[in-house]
């Protein structure tokens, strides 16, 4: 089975990507945004004027190791980190079976100028002997569910972190693939011994054929295969592949040793985001948060994948507000986000086909328009406090504590430790 993955992405590199568009887009995402990694597993103070060393596990065609490396690189220069010609600083090790893929990776990683990338072909299971550790962080997205055993590749990888130190983990959600298993099984049904090629052209047909009661055309949010083969290839035609419910993955965790830190975003895993009932309400806030995880995925039904920050347990989890502590945000800017929000004073986002909402506090605009990713908390309570002469501290924080549930929820505000 291991040699059938391997051939799959050697003729099918995944995902499909063009080294060219590195010179215009810096693919970003869950996990593994080093923001992401300083705030849910180093409580916002990762000190990156020591070295980190990260490794991706399922490199695939490099979309984890190129952001994360690029934004290594970039933080190396304003930490005025002096490197002699050829050494690194920080290091992304990026380890894959297969070499197709490699090679576009590596191509990428050229055309960016990263020299902070260490590209290793093989086994995650091997990672001893290829590419040991010990790690800072480890990223394997999109790799366990292809695995014969993925609580044996969980240990490997778990095995090579630094004490106190995390993982940020996608595996495949099983409410969001409905549809998906039910024609994989048709098309190995249909194309025994046939290759993949032939497989592709098949699968095409029967795309187009489908009738309208059936699942997969039923499901709105499969939508990758339209992409590429490479896409197809992997959602309808891969000879190893398992989807998770909520429960399985926290099984899977914990018998690794690890705990959860958060799912991303935080708020679809928060039952009450699905409906405004208010015994219903009562009723979430009562589960333990494992059962509020699973309720909030039964609830949107819409979750293809899930993406969880990960720590050996007992470790340090997500940072928490201070006033010394730097709000970032991810998407837009603060004067961009205050002008939005001004009217409504309502925060929506649409995630999994859904549009969620938060209400947001009267000082949200004055809180957002001073978030630059440079002020301290301290200092934005410093100068929402001068413009508002009647302004208790206790209402301030109170405002700003609702602003950071919503906006931290969706994973579109972070923190960072202010450098001593």
């Amino acid at each position: 089975m291991a040699d059938q993955v391997q051939q799959q992405y050697e003729a099918y590199p995944y995902p499909a990507r063009d080294p060219r568009d590195e010179a215009k887009r810096l693919i970003v995402g869950s996990p593994s945004d080093l923001r992401e990694i300083n705030h849910y597993l180093y409580r916002g103070a990762l000190d990156l004027t020591r070295p980190l060393r990260a490794l991706v596990a399922g490199g695939g065609t490099g979309d984890a190791a190129i952001m994360l490396a690029q934004q290594l690189a970039n933080a190396a220069l304003d930490a005025r980190v002096r490197l002699k010609p050829g050494e690194r600083f920080h290091e992304v090790v990026y380890l894959d079976l297969s070499v197709a893929a490699r090679k576009v990776a590596e191509a990428r990683a050229e055309a960016r100028g990263l020299t902070n990338l260490r590209f290793v072909t093989g086994s995650l299971l091997d990672l001893p002997r290829l590419a040991p550790g010990p790690y800072d962080y480890i990223d394997c997205c999109g790799v366990l569910h292809h695995l014969p055993d993925p609580a044996a590749g969980l240990a490997a990888l778990v095995a090579a972190l630094k004490p106190g130190a995390g993982l940020g983990l996608m595996l495949y959600g099983a409410y969001g693939r409905r549809g998906v298993y039910e024609l994989q099984a048709l098309l190995r049904d249909l194309a025994p011994g046939e290759s993949l090629a032939a497989r592709v052209g098949l699968a095409r047909r029967l795309l187009g054929q489908l009738p309208a009661s059936n699942w997969f055309r039923r499901n709105p949010f499969l939508t990758d295969h339209r992409l590429s083969d490479a896409e197809l290839v992997d959602l309808l035609l891969h000879s190893q592949d398992r989807a998770y419910r909520v429960p399985e993955i926290l099984d899977l965790v914990a018998g690794a040793g690890l705990k959860p830190v958060s799912f991303i975003e935080p708020l679809r895993y928060a039952p009450e985001s699905y409906g405004s009932d208010p015994d219903l309400r009562r009723r979430y806030a009562t589960l333990a948060p494992a059962a509020r995880w699973a309720a909030a995925e039964a609830l949107a039904g819409s979750m293809k994948t899930h993406v969880l920050y990960a720590t050996l347990a007992g470790e340090p989890t997500q940072a928490e507000s201070g006033p010394d502590m730097i709000p970032q945000l991810t998407k837009n800017s603060g004067p961009e986000l205050a002008r939005a929000v001004a009217a409504s004073l309502t925060l929506r986002v649409e995630v999994g086909g859904i549009t969620l909402q938060q209400p947001l506090p009267r000082l949200a605009p004055a809180l957002l328009q001073r978030i630059d990713g440079r002020r301290p908390l301290a200092q934005i309570f410093a100068e929402v406090a001068a413009s508002n002469a009647a302004l208790e501290p206790a209402a301030l924080r109170a405002d700003w504590d609702q602003l950071y549930a919503a906006f931290a929820g969706f994973n579109l505000l972070l923190l960072r430790r202010a450098p001593a």
